[in-house]
């Protein structure tokens, strides 16, 4: 069956906060409702003539269970608008995002919007076992003796809480955390600390030029927020303007702590954010005149192992080329996710090393990815890495700086925690 185009109408994203700042007090479907109403209030598309809202989160809120859902209605989308959430770790936002183009590609709908919404400063603490199980014999008990009993049990170390957050990060089946496989590529490729804090610097002071220089205005939409929604945040919260090598080299290793070189440092940071395209069918566009930013032109997800799941963008580029044809020397820019400076450089250094591409199971090397073209405005070291969101925000940053540059395609990817890779080229439409 012959695939239809995809189009993209818009794409915005939220300001980024790191995690206990500025958004820890808005719920997560809230970083994506306001993006949805905005991207429709711009359209003449009608509210109720989205077909489907699909969204990526990874640490579904107890309250939300399935957020599309909300930010659907919250959104003010009519009610038979179908919603439903997906989860693919780090890349939840390009999931979503892959089967909006698979369901317009493949003529099943014709108006999708899509995206990746996460609070990781709501991510909770849990009770452990012995605590849970106390509080299960006190609701089982029918008299007050056995309640008494019940809380009899109580010692303090049921209080010890079990940390979300680290626990979503740390893979079941290797055992390593995030953080100890970027441990593992630095070791194997020889990278050393001040190689990653050098690369670490340079993903701030880029954030900070391209946000001084007003290059985000056009992604990122400001948020109201607050009790009585009296602030209003237009800029990320983590770029740092005055980090350097040397403070950089003064953070001691956090997930190795005697022989490590990855730090909090020269690895993304906690955030929580937002982001959102909308996707339309060639029908869609002539139908309600819609002016198209870009093309999606197709995707790929690869898995590999998961001590070593910084190397996944390496095989889903690799998979797209193949899929689409392209190359690396087709592309005008890359927005690779910067989980771990090492991770990240272990993947360029890959990309342009035969034997070493061949080791991860490539034919060839895909070719230098130069750093002119790569994470041109800094990347996840500086603006942070909402988990449900990182895989759309890529989409979305790529989409509006090619716009800027009137370059033609691009190629957004990411590694993805349990060993994949997801990875996506657009052509850009405004030349």
């Amino acid at each position: 069956m012959a695939m239809k185009p995809v189009y993209i109408i818009d794409g915005k994203r939220s300001p980024h906060a790191k995690a206990g700042t500025d958004l820890k007090d808005v719920d997560a479907p809230f970083l994506g409702a306001y993006l949805v109403r905005h991207m429709m209030d711009n359209t003449s598309i009608p509210y109720n003539e989205v077909d489907e809202v699909i969204f990526g989160n990874t640490g579904t809120p107890a309250k939300y269970p399935n957020i599309s859902r909300v930010i659907a209605l919250e959104a003010g989308l009519d009610k038979k608008t179908s919603a439903y959430s997906v989860h693919r770790n780090c890349a939840s936002g390009m999931e979503a995002v892959s089967q909006a183009f698979m369901k317009i590609a493949s003529g099943r709908c014709d108006v999708i919007i899509a995206g990746g919404v996460e609070s990781m400063s709501q991510m909770p603490l849990i009770y452990n076992k012995e605590m849970t199980e106390l509080f299960v014999n006190v609701m089982k008990s029918r008299t007050v003796s056995d309640k008494l009993k019940a809380v009899s049990s109580f010692r303090p170390p049921f209080l010890s809480p079990i940390i979300a957050i680290e626990q979503g990060l740390t893979d079941p089946f290797c055992g390593l955390n995030m953080g100890q496989t970027a441990e593992v590529l630095a070791r194997e490729f020889g990278l050393t600390r001040e190689q990653q804090d050098e690369y670490a610097n340079k993903s701030h002071h880029k954030a900070i030029a391209a946000t001084e220089a007003g290059k985000f205005d056009d992604e990122i939409l400001p948020l109201l927020y607050g009790e009585k929604l009296s602030k209003i945040l237009s800029k990320d919260v983590g770029p740092r303007g005055n980090s350097t090598v040397e403070g950089l080299g003064k953070m001691k290793p956090y997930f190795e702590k005697r022989s490590g070189t990855v730090t909090v440092g020269n690895s993304c940071p906690i955030t929580d954010g937002g982001s959102a395209l909308m996707f339309a069918s060639e029908e869609a566009v002539e139908k309600y005149n819609l002016k198209p930013i870009a093309k999606m032109i197709d995707f790929h997800f690869h898995g590999l192992e998961p001590e070593r799941m910084g190397m996944g963008p390496l095989l889903a580029m690799d998979g797209v080329f193949k899929r689409t044809g392209l190359g690396v020397n087709d592309m005008d820019l890359f927005e690779i996710n910067e989980a771990f400076a090492a991770q990240l450089m272990a993947v360029t250094e890959a990309s342009n090393d035969a034997e070493i591409a061949k080791r991860f199971g490539l034919e060839s090397a895909l070719g230098e990815i130069s750093e002119e073209k790569l994470n041109v405005n800094g990347g996840a070291i500086a603006l942070g890495h909402p988990v449900g969101s990182t895989g759309s925000r890529l989409i979305v940053t790529l989409m509006h700086e090619l716009k800027r540059r009137k370059a033609k395609y691009g190629v957004a990817s990411l590694c993805i925690g349990g060993g994949q890779g997801g990875a996506c080229i657009i052509e850009n439409l405004i030349k």
